[in-house]
């Protein structure tokens, strides 16, 4: 057991190397627009499409829903990308909020697990600490290594709403902060579990998989999350300081307009369209 969790230990610190980058301050013909890793893929195409159309370069990094929101509250970013929603001393700064997408969060484990379905309770009980042993909720006699993601996270934030309900994460968890280290983990730790966006569960750009589980006996699909039947289920935001205007609204609007409707379907989303709340 002992070398089980030395080389547990180790992949995590391996995964957990992640070079950031900085967001500046927009200027005439560049927009800024920092935050969520969530997001990003959305935010990556959709700043390309918008460039080839209006000639307004935008500039993309995924440092995370708090960075992000604090980098709009700040000044040195236009447009925040968020996982979540605001905090109380947040929504105090004047921000402007923009739905973009429904998304869900995934509760993913090792191919190799067979535990298909977990109960709310069951999931809080893991990453409070409470339970550590597959064989305690029908699966096999096995650790299990929770991972979890950093503070920063929208994801997190989400997850603790929804499924810690006020019970505090287990502080012996492994945390990683980024969606793509938290699903390499897991793919590679028979007892592992994480919890990532359902955007995230595919990978075309490596050939390990993980598992979804059923959460208290609904699939994490995209019809679930349309009827909302799914129970981490979420909105995806953008804010701006103030009502958006100017190159920025362009840049929301066009996110929120049928023609990117394609792309966040692609993406794992469903998309809330103009006008959407």
């Amino acid at each position: 057991m002992a070398c089980l969790k030395r080389a547990f230990t180790l992949l995590v610190a391996s995964m957990a190397l992640l070079a950031l980058p900085a967001c500046g301050s927009g200027e005439d013909g560049v927009l800024t627009v920092a935050g969520s890793t969530t997001v990003l893929p959305i935010a990556e195409i959709a700043a390309e499409d918008f460039e080839e159309e209006s000639g307004v370069h935008v500039l993309v990094s995924g440092l995370g829903s708090s960075a992000g929101i604090e980098a709009v509250i700040n000044g040195t970013a236009d447009v925040a990308t968020s996982s979540r929603d605001l905090t109380s001393a947040e929504a105090e700064e004047g921000l402007s909020q923009y739905a973009v997408a429904h998304d869900g969060i995934a509760v993913i484990v090792n191919d190799e697990n067979p535990v298909s379905d977990i109960s709310l309770d069951d999931l809080r009980g893991i990453y409070a600490g409470e339970i550590g042993n597959w064989s305690e909720i029908g699966g096999p006699d096995l650790a299990i290594q929770v991972v979890n993601r950093d503070e920063a996270s929208g994801t997190r934030e989400a997850f603790r709403a929804i499924v810690m309900r006020g019970t505090p994460f287990d502080r012996t968890a492994a945390v990683l902060p980024g969606t793509g280290q938290v699903r390499d983990v897991v793919a590679r730790t028979p007892g592992a579990i994480g919890y990532i966006s359902i955007g995230f569960v595919e990978n075309r750009f490596t050939s390990s998989t993980v598992k979804t589980l059923d959460v208290d006996g609904v699939e994490p699909t995209e019809a679930n999350l349309e009827s909302s039947a799914y129970p981490l289920s979420r909105d995806l935001y953008f804010f701006t300081k103030g009502p958006a205007e100017g190159e920025a609204k362009e840049f929301i609007d066009y996110v929120r307009s049928s023609a990117m409707d394609a792309t966040i379907r692609d993406a794992g989303y469903v998309p809330v369209g103009e006008g959407g709340e």
